[in-house]
């Protein structure tokens, strides 16, 4: 077993180097291949990240009004935030909220003045809430609606919910969100099928220079493991080189594309292939070798068949 292991193995580098112009033929169908499934990897990156960050920008608002008893506020915010709908929620007290407005108007004497006239702070309590996901959006309005309805007509303490104002804006990123990820699976879906049929048939010409030294080997006894086994061993090379070179590929593209795409969409493409280079390495590497056997197995079968 290991006699005939190691003639596989021989036969498999002995055409792999003897074909040098096939091999070549078929590392650049899968190098290309695999730089497109790579490259739709990052415009995903890319995308994810965009799409985070609007959703980021997207909140309910809460406005408590002004004399609103402090328990009530911190009992609805504590509810609010163990929501399992619910990211995060950010308290802003009436103090910090009428800080904020002097320093966003200190250049407008009216309001100043306006605002110097008052006995007290005619500013409440706020909190903006972040789901998890843009169409969990409802679900805490709905809450809070409830909330609302709970209080006591004498101690009024939810002012508004501007969930109605934003409801539009919500729907429409809802509906921008849904449609690119499925999108974005359909065009990834169908560049791993093209990949997978350029691939097959550029190592099937390959394999057919080799037709007549298959039919010798058939006709001597040899088994069919050991006439396919070399051909699957350059399969793997096959993809282990093209993974590698793809990979190498990427790295001066990316060094020129990190700094713009930081610039436009918060990520640092050139960052990101760094951090995650291990993970990229396996699957592009992994996808290549898979190619490469699966290709060279499927190939080579026509010609045990007959």
């Amino acid at each position: 077993m290991i006699t005939g292991f190691r003639r596989v193995v021989k036969a498999g580098f002995v055409g792999f180097w003897r074909n040098a112009y096939v091999s070549l033929a078929s590392i650049f169908v899968l190098t290309i291949a695999l730089f497109v499934i790579g490259a739709t990897m990052f415009l995903g990156q890319l995308l994810d990240t965009s799409l985070s960050t609007l959703q980021s920008k997207v909140d309910i608002n809460v406005y408590f009004v002004p004399d609103a008893p402090q328990e009530e506020i911190d009992r609805i915010r504590e509810a609010v935030a163990a929501l399992p709908d619910v990211a995060a929620v950010t308290y802003t007290s009436s103090e910090d909220a009428l800080a904020r407005y002097r320093e966003e108007n200190k250049d407008d004497a009216v309001a100043m003045q306006a605002l110097e006239e008052l006995d007290e702070n005619p500013l409440g309590a706020t909190i903006a809430i972040q789901a998890r996901e843009t169409s969990q959006y409802e679900s805490v309005a709905s809450f809070l609606e409830e909330q609302r309805e709970l209080e006591q007509p004498q101690v009024p303490v939810i002012d508004e919910v501007n969930y109605t104002r934003n409801k539009d804006s919500i729907d429409t990123l809802t509906t921008i969100i849904n449609a690119t990820e499925r999108a974005s699976l359909f065009v990834m879906g169908v560049l791993l099928i093209a990949a997978v049929l350029i691939t097959f048939n550029t190592i099937r010409l390959a394999i057919y220079t080799s037709r007549e030294e298959i039919a010798i080997m058939r006709l001597v006894g040899a088994g069919n493991m050991f006439i396919r086994g070399p051909f699957m061993l350059q399969g793997i090379m096959y993809g282990f080189v093209a993974g590698v070179l793809a990979l190498l590929l990427f790295y001066p593209i990316l060094v020129w594309l990190g700094p713009r795409t930081e610039a436009f969409f918060e990520i640092n493409l050139f960052d990101y292939y760094v951090v995650h280079f291990g993970e990229i390495f396996g699957v592009l590497v992994g996808i290549g070798v898979v190619l490469g056997l699966a290709s060279s197995t499927l190939a080579v079968a026509r010609y045990l068949r007959t």
